[in-house]
């Protein structure tokens, strides 16, 4: 059991955290939202004044933020000059690959250890335990950061050097977005062409238009009794967080040359429902914009 630094406490950060007190370890938690704070110390976290004091002492941190410009400053700022030499950094913000790789660089030449890893399954599977790590970095340092990550998730898998984790979650959530699309257009059709929906999922769910966007996480109401479709699209993983993982994506895709149009279609469509008032629900309810029946409060 180790002293573990947790920076950002938001949706998915709280449950993480709380996880990992679960599991015996000693949480320093900070966040700048006193209630976010406040919500950890209740689930058995010991609160910091600052990022630097939670830093201090800690044999590991892991950072949950918004955005790669987070993510450099408060390592630059904040992380490097408090940790002791040997630190293990997991980042698993969801970030562009350039800001991975400059930070794990950085952090490799100052004497610690860092694994970039990003995470798939939502809040509540952050809540439960059950997310999905992608993890980019060395051999040896995957190898210390795992039974940290066990404590979080099922499913931690070594995607390559640092960086590849981030490459890993993009180009997933890029497929994901799409066949959430896909998989959205098809219902629609269905129910204009007067085909029952219990019906064709009964079908495709068993057919070739198969998919985790079928199956898992269907996207209307009743197939599927535990997805966002039966909560009134409560994220879930809100539409506004699927935007900014296909927005990296499509930097992504510029930068090295990909050609991905079925990617920036998606995009180009999460954009529009999101402008249409739909960027705080659950990414799944784009098929009330895709099926006509959606009206913006």
């Amino acid at each position: 059991m180790a002293v573990i630094a947790f920076i950002g406490l938001g949706n998915m950060g709280s449950g993480m955290a709380a996880n990992l007190v679960k599991a015996g370890h000693e949480v320093h938690a900070f966040d700048l939202s006193a209630s976010a704070l406040a919500h950890a110390v209740e689930n058995g976290a010991k609160a910091a004044k600052s990022t630097a004091d939670a830093v201090s002492g800690a044999a590991a941190v892991v950072t949950m933020l918004p955005a790669g410009k987070h993510v450099r400053a408060v390592y630059e700022n904040d992380v490097f000059p408090n940790a002791a030499p040997g630190t293990l950094f997991l980042d698993c913000s969801t970030i562009d690959v350039d800001s991975a790789r400059f930070v794990g660089k950085a952090a490799v030449e100052k004497g610690f250890r860092f694994v970039d890893a990003p995470v798939s399954g939502g809040v509540a599977a952050a809540a439960a335990g059950t997310l999905t790590f992608m993890v980019g970095g060395a051999e040896a340092d995957f190898a210390v950061a795992e039974p940290i990550l066990q404590a979080m998730g099922k499913a931690i898998l070594h995607a390559g050097e640092t960086g590849s984790g981030q490459a890993a979650k993009i180009c997933n959530n890029m497929l994901l977005g799409i066949t959430m699309i896909g998989t959205c257009e098809a219902f629609a059709l269905a129910e204009k062409l007067g085909l029952d929906q219990q019906k064709f999922f009964d079908i495709s769910s068993k057919a070739s238009g198969q998919s985790w966007s079928m199956t898992s996480y269907c996207p209307v109401a009743g197939p599927v009794p535990t997805t966002p479709a039966n909560k009134d699209y409560k994220p879930g993983f809100a539409t506004a967080m699927m935007l900014k993982d296909l927005k990296l994506a499509q930097d992504a895709a510029q930068a090295s040359g990909a050609s991905t149009p079925l990617g920036a279609q998606a995009e180009a469509l999460y954009a529009m429902f999101g402008n249409l008032g739909g960027q705080d629900l659950d990414f799944s309810a784009i098929y009330k914009m895709l099926n006509g029946s959606w009206k913006a409060d």
